[in-house]
């Protein structure tokens, strides 16, 4: 039996277990003990898990682990929410560098709570007739909708992740509707294995698709099951993008402690 402490964050209603790894003395963990973490009737609740460690070169490391248990790629509620925890463990520098699965990220905080952080350029996007697909340090599936509201996201969501061409690696799927001002986004999230309430690289995924043919920035407003974002990028090629920006706000919930089975 392990007592651990833990701090619960959450950014537009994407909620994460995080701990303060950067003696190491959490590197122990297990598929299933995060997986038991992350359940919301036996444990704390939460869609992924993560661990703020050391890392030579950067004011630190993020290691992120899906509800499911297993280690993920990229999420980007998550590393804002890392980013504000990093601050209340006392990394005060007004701009953090970290690294995460897909390589290194900046980030700048705003006041107590909004964070802005610099993602992965993007270079190349399939375009399918009814779809886009592309990388925004997790794989997402863009699907625009005359009704987000009205979509079962969780079953055609589903569908589409399990089907033949994504089973094995798996996928995201976002289904975008276009608003007047900026976008509405309601993503199934692999890994969760559900609709959550708010996907940081999938809103950045849906942002980058809405972008007009002329190579400049964008600001893209974009609304959640969990609340507002904003995306920002610059549009360099006909299928490329870069100085990407996700920001938006990141609480802490609560902190306790737990008895790991």
């Amino acid at each position: 039996m392990s007592d651990i402490h833990f701090y619960k964050y959450q950014g537009t209603g994407n909620d994460f277990v995080i701990m303060d790894n950067r003696d190491g003395q959490y590197n122990f963990l297990t598929e299933e003990q995060v997986h038991f973490l992350c359940d919301r009737r036996f444990g704390i609740g939460a869609d992924g898990l993560m661990l703020l460690n050391k890392q030579e070169g950067y004011d630190f490391g993020m290691k992120y682990y899906n509800a499911d248990g297993r280690e993920s790629s990229m999420c980007g509620n998550g590393g804002r929410c890392l980013v504000a925890f990093a601050r209340k463990m006392g990394l005060t520098n007004e701009q953090l560098t970290f690294l995460a699965v897909d390589g290194p990220h900046e980030a700048t905080l705003t006041g107590d709570d909004w964070v802005n952080l610099k993602m992965q350029d993007v270079n190349g996007v399939e375009i399918g007739s009814l779809h886009s697909y592309l990388n925004t340090g997790s794989p997402h599936f863009v699907r625009f909708v005359e009704d987000v509201k009205a979509i079962d996201v969780y079953n055609e969501g589903k569908q589409i992740r399990y089907n033949d061409r994504f089973a094995k690696e798996g996928t995201n799927v976002n289904f975008v509707q276009s608003l007047e001002k900026g976008i509405f986004v309601r993503t199934y999230e692999r890994g969760v294995e559900d609709e959550t309430y708010s996907c940081g690289t999938g809103v950045t995924a849906a942002a980058l698709m809405t972008a007009g043919p002329e190579q400049k920035e964008y600001i893209v407003p974009v609304q959640t099951l969990g609340g507002k974002l904003e995306v920002r990028f610059t549009r360099t090629g006909e299928r490329s993008y870069n100085n990407i920006w996700l920001c938006g706000p990141a609480t802490l919930v609560f902190q306790g402690n737990i008895t790991l089975p």
